[in-house]
């Protein structure tokens, strides 16, 4: 999977286009939204080669609910962990890593 692959995944959770890789500030986001940038580029060596490529990304779903109904379809991604939640300007986010 790309990242346009899994862009296309997250509209289909939000059933909406409110999704956005590594939004400038200036972005005004209708929610709920998912967030997601870049986090880590790596994969396994051995014998001075790569044998996988991993591309790791973060997650951040906001939304006005604190009992979202995406976590659980964010969950069932392969690769995805939840990594914390908390509330900033009156908005819940959940944040997961997703590994592809």
């Amino acid at each position: 999977m790309d990242r346009l692959e899994l862009q296309t995944v997250f509209e289909t959770i939000l059933k909406s286009e409110n999704v956005y890789f590594q939004p400038p500030v200036s972005t005004s986001m209708k929610y709920p939204a998912i967030r997601y940038e870049l986090k880590n580029i790596g994969g396994k060596r051995a014998n001075n080669h790569r044998y996988t490529n991993e591309t790791v990304y973060q997650v951040i779903l906001i939304d006005k609910n604190p009992e979202s109904q995406f976590v659980q379809s964010l969950l069932e991604l392969p690769y995805c962990k939840f990594d914390r939640a908390y509330k900033a300007e009156n908005l819940n986010h959940f944040s997961f890593i997703i590994t592809i």
